[in-house]
């Protein structure tokens, strides 16, 4: 390194010695030296020298402060103990930690120096220390397995870990997330997809090339450039040192690198984007121990799903477990995710859940009638009280059960799903943004336009869009029973009837043996008349007086004649049925391209629900469609519903979910609605939560164990399966 040339120094430490080694090295050379730091390993200690510079490879100690204490203080907690399990010099972290937080550390137990042998005994001679702690415990610089040892010394000595709040002060990775021998509700954090360690070197080399170039632009010359003076010599006098130059310009420098963003502040180089996951042991639906997202930091910003806090503190003769978080549910009304019905006179609900409809989406409004309901004293009108219950509701009862929280139910005020009007969001997605409701389950489409301002779970119901029509019966006219044949074959039928009556009576005529002045003596005549009426009897199955021929060829021709008529009336009594029932006519529609779609003719009215994703869809993509159907559109399903089977119909189709018209056709009593075309927008329906919800990623994961367990299969033949009409075949016009 006393050699010239070298502009600066890249360093991977592996431990304090090699550290403060560097520091020395930077000093007496004057190079600036870049030392890649891990805070799993040794603890850094604050640069003497201005020519040595950190950059932490996982994530600076402050951070990790940061971060602890943003969790702590979360969970309204003012005072933790301290389990120690690295040979860190821990004076460094207490100022640290004094300097960012206001909490209080109570009592340190410092298993830094010890080996695990050792770090045993120690616990088992100083059992005391559990029996005196409180919760929250943090548990700093420990791996799995030294925190396990922590953890079993607590039980050996009386004291069940799950009596405390337990947090892992050290980030994971997503590898070491296991399970054995933890506590449930242990909390620990650690960053999903930490940058490698080529990408460090790439941006510290970055770092250092953009300061030479900095220099080289100031001050050009060879002087700068070459940094480094050997152990005996200095700095020409009067001017100041190549690499205090070169340090001053790494220090102001900043970039975005391989690893994200790179600054460097103190003499250390930082990494601001980080993003950490906060995560927790709980029980999965099986009721195995797994560890579930709670929330996540960026930017010194914790969030918390609601409910993940724990602010009660236990003492060791404590309940651990507190209440169940109680989350505020809105849904809005669709057969069959969610129906209503009102309470009985005792205002329970002998089926659903209770819930509120108070016509607001007003959050102190809102507030204060659950808690008035739960209160208890009645004052909640009898007129907001509702029971909800559907598939929905089901689903609802099975993610509160398996994620143990408590809900309070409501119908989204305005009756919307919710789309962007005169600068706000209206409906369901409102009521998530303002905060008003912690998730929304319904029939929620999942949309581009609502997944950019609110998390979307995972699909529990797939769907498409559908049109939807209504029969006509039209009465038939006095020549209905003409219809099961077209009029040429009428026409050719009666033209083969008189011309086989013709060729009869030649025939006779013609023999030695007809009935004839001419045969043998005959005292009848077979004339055209005869051949007539019986060629007619024939044709419709009467019998009748009539004189039949006497010679071979006559008779041969009558009988072809019998065998014609016998196909032509089974033809046309196969089709004769449909009309003697009349005549059902629908509007046959292809799809959403039919050309009676998108040019309507006079008096062709179509619609669909205002803000709903149908709607969204249409106006996206056919503009010029929905302008015309906008004033046909309707609040709801229902009205939809009513306005196509009115008399006469103010509707002569409905676009909406394909799933909820099947539904409206199964329980139509009448038999006279009916889904034509061919499907399109094929789309999902999902549970809405706020943007970064940590029940996003839990609840996203129950819904697939339901949907490989079957339990999503039951909820469909539950609600679906239930009456004659969804036995009917639907027809799809091409």
């Amino acid at each position: 390194l006393a050699g010239r040339g070298v502009a600066a120094v890249l360093a991977l430490p592996r431990s304090r010695r090699e550290l403060l080694l560097m520091d020395f090295l930077a000093a007496a050379l004057e190079i600036p030296v870049l030392s890649l730091l891990d805070t799993r390993g040794l603890l850094p200690v604050r640069a003497q020298s201005p020519f040595h510079f950190h950059m932490d490879r996982q994530s600076s100690l402050e951070t990790l402060v940061e971060v602890v204490v943003s969790i702590l203080q979360a969970n309204d907690w003012h005072e933790t103990h301290l389990v120690l399990c690295h040979p860190w010099d821990v004076s460094g972290f207490l100022s640290l930690w004094a300097h960012r937080s206001q909490l209080l550390l109570r009592t340190i137990l410092d298993l830094g120096y010890l080996d695990e042998h050792r770090a045993s005994r120690h616990l088992q001679q100083h059992r005391e220390h559990f029996r005196a702690l409180s919760s929250p415990v943090l548990v700093l610089g420990c791996d799995l397995q030294r925190a396990r040892l922590v953890f079993r010394m607590a039980e050996e000595s009386g004291l069940l870990p799950q009596e405390l709040h337990w947090v892992l002060g050290s980030p994971l990775s997503t590898s070491e997330l296991q399970t054995e021998g933890l506590p449930l509700g242990l909390l620990a954090y650690g960053e999903l997809n930490p940058p490698p360690l080529e990408l460090f070197i790439q941006d510290a080399v970055e770092l250092v090339s953009r300061a030479i170039g900095s220099a080289s632009r100031t001050r050009p010359g060879p002087a700068v450039l070459h940094t480094t003076v050997n152990c005996s010599s200095g700095h020409p006098a009067g001017g100041e040192a190549p690499g205090l130059i070169l340090s001053r310009l790494l220090s102001n420098t900043s970039f975005h690198g391989r690893t994200g963003p790179v600054r460097v502040q103190s003499s250390r180089l930082l990494r601001p984007e980080q993003r950490f996951h906060v995560w927790r042991l709980q029980r999965d639906p099986r009721g195995a121990p797994a560890w579930g997202t709670v929330g996540s930091w960026h930017r010194g910003r914790l969030e918390l799903q609601e409910g993940a806090r724990q602010s009660q503190r236990h003492g060791p003769g404590e309940a651990a477990s507190g209440t169940r978080r109680r989350l505020r549910v809105v849904t809005l009304v669709e057969h069959p995710f969610v129906f209503t019905r009102e309470v009985d006179e005792d205002e329970s609900c002998p089926v659903g859940q209770l819930c509120l409809d108070p016509g607001t989406n007003d959050s102190a409004v809102l507030d204060a009638l659950f808690e008035e309901l739960g209160a208890g004293n009645g004052s909640v009108p009898r007129a907001y009280k509702k029971c909800c219950y559907g598939y929905c509701i089901d689903l609802l009862e099975k993610l509160a059960e398996d994620l143990s929280f408590a809900f309070e139910l409501y119908i989204v005020g305005d009756g919307k799903y919710g789309a962007w009007k005169n600068g706000r969001w209206t409906g369901l997605v409102g009521d998530l943004l303002s905060g008003t409701a912690h998730m929304a389950v319904t029939s929620f489409s999942i949309n581009s336009a609502r997944s950019k301002v609110i998390d979307f779970t995972s699909p529990f119901f797939s769907t498409s869009l559908g049109i939807l029509v209504r029969t006509k019966d039209t009465a038939s006219p006095i020549g209905a029973f003409m219809w099961p044949l077209h009029w040429t074959m009428w026409v050719g039928i009666f033209v083969a009837l008189h011309m086989t009556a013709l060729f009869l009576t030649l025939y006779e005529w013609k023999s030695p043996y007809g009935m004839t002045p001419l045969g043998r003596n005959r005292m009848k005549i077979f004339s055209y008349s005869s051949a007539l009426n019986l060629c007619y009897a024939i044709l419709f199955g009467r019998t009748v007086s009539s004189k039949t021929p006497k010679c071979c060829t006559g008779r041969f021709l009558m009988n072809l004649w019998a065998i014609f008529c016998l196909l032509v009336l089974s033809s046309y009594t196969a089709n004769l049925a449909a009309v003697m029932v009349g005549d059902k006519t629908f509007e046959e529609l292809s799809g959403i391209h039919d050309p009676k779609l998108h040019h309507p003719s006079q008096g062709f009215c179509f619609g669909t629900v205002w803000e709903s994703s149908a709607e969204e869809y249409i106006k996206k993509s056919f503009p010029e469609m929905h302008e015309h159907m906008r004033r046909h559109n309707v609040p709801n399903t229902p009205a939809g519903i009513t306005m196509l089977k009115t008399e006469p119909p103010k509707l002569n189709a409905f676009i909406m979910d394909k799933s909820l018209l099947d539904y409206e056709v199964s329980i139509d009593s009448d038999c006279k609605l009916l889904t034509v075309g061919k499907p399109f927008a094929i789309e999902g329906y999902g549970i809405g939560l706020p943007q970064n919800s940590a029940l996003t990623s839990n609840i996203s994961k129950l819904i697939s164990w339901y949907k490989s367990s079957g339990f999503i299969d039951l909820l469909h033949d539950k609600w679906y399966k239930m009456v004659p009409c969804g036995k009917r075949v639907l027809a799809v016009t091409e």
